[in-house]
């Protein structure tokens, strides 16, 4: 049995993946959820029974500095994922993005300097950089922040850089691009898609149809996770985890339609639309550095990998008890 290891955010998207791949490494894992009154851990909920049996689940707030502090005794690694991440809610609520994205991260940085853990893995975002000024995007590409959200994260990588440069504190920044797969919420493009589709509609209602994305299957992200855990080279380092395939929007929901046979009608809604000046317009991965430090390389990446990681995609949603989550006649913030 390994050390025990912190997952911040477990029970998110990434963060359930990530929580039972650990598991099943090896390691001993404990599982940061948000308090909350239902005592309801996310998708922990849905693992497995012999997985959720190693679990030990602490209920806490990434802003409370002394919770994140209890938490991390006896950890050797953390892996900071809690974060608000919906782009639309951060436009009217941003006071809760550096309250959660900033102020949290320092926390987690913090209490890990203060307890002399081997190894702080920040959870950044391919949001970062902004509308791609050239492609591929490295990671010396500007930061540019064009929504609160990004400009949070940007706050968050930077204090974790900043840690390590005048502490010494052993950081790596993983910038993963856009991740999809099973139990993603429909506040993002492909569950939106799929669970619209498979609810029944033919007209889908979505936002700007030409941004292109390098869209990341979750099992990718993951393994991009375990490597950088698993590498000394990564200390200090920021490094992108991304397919290095571009597609737009438009096209991503026609692919999606292809596979599931159903013919669709696109309509751009208003509402769903972000401000211009906010649009990230294009996206896409250079991983050359993820293959060069850490030997990381996307078993998902080019259109068969993405049409594969789809279809895996989609066999989740295709089952009644997952596709009764999802609220497909609203708009998800």
């Amino acid at each position: 049995m390994q050390a025990q290891v912190l997952v911040t955010g477990a029970g998110g998207f990434i963060g359930s993946h990530l929580t039972e791949a650990l598991v099943r490494a090896g390691h001993r894992v404990r599982a940061f959820v948000h308090y909350n009154a239902f005592n309801s851990w996310g998708w922990l909920e849905t693992l497995a029974p012999e997985i959720k049996a190693e679990l030990d689940v602490f209920c806490g707030d990434i802003r409370d500095p002394f919770g994140v502090q209890t938490a991390m005794m006896g950890c050797s690694q953390v892996f900071h994922l809690a974060a608000l991440i919906a782009i639309p809610y951060s436009y009217h609520s941003p006071a809760t993005y550096v309250e959660t994205n900033i102020s949290g991260t320092l926390n987690i940085l913090m209490a890990a300097r203060s307890l002399g853990v081997e190894k702080v893995l920040q959870t950044s975002t391919s949001e970062v950089y902004g509308t791609a000024r050239y492609v591929p995007i490295d990671e010396e590409h500007p930061l540019h922040g064009q929504s609160p959200y990004s400009a949070s994260k940007i706050g968050a990588d930077q204090m974790a850089i900043s840690f390590h440069r005048s502490f010494e504190l052993p950081v790596a920044v993983i910038r993963p691009f856009n991740t999809y797969g099973p139990r993603q919420s429909a506040r993002a493009v492909i569950p939106t898609i799929i669970t619209q589709l498979a609810g029944g509609q033919r007209k889908l209602k979505l936002g700007a149809l030409h941004p292109t994305r390098d869209f990341n299957f979750v099992k990718d992200t993951v393994a991009g996770f375990m490597a950088v855990a698993q590498s000394p080279a990564s200390i200090g380092e920021v490094i992108n985890i991304g397919s290095g395939f571009e597609i737009s929007i438009g096209d991503t929901a026609r692919l999606i339609a292809e596979i599931m046979d159903i013919e669709l009608e696109i309509e751009a809604e208003a509402s769903r639309l972000r401000p211009v000046a906010s649009e990230v317009e294009r996206l896409l991965a250079d991983n050359a550095k993820a293959l060069k430090l850490l030997n990381w390389k996307p078993e998902y990446g080019s259109e068969e990998g993405f049409r594969k990681g789809l279809t895996e995609t989609l066999a989740w949603f295709s089952l009644a008890e997952n596709l009764k989550g999802y609220k497909h006649g609203l708009y998800n913030l």
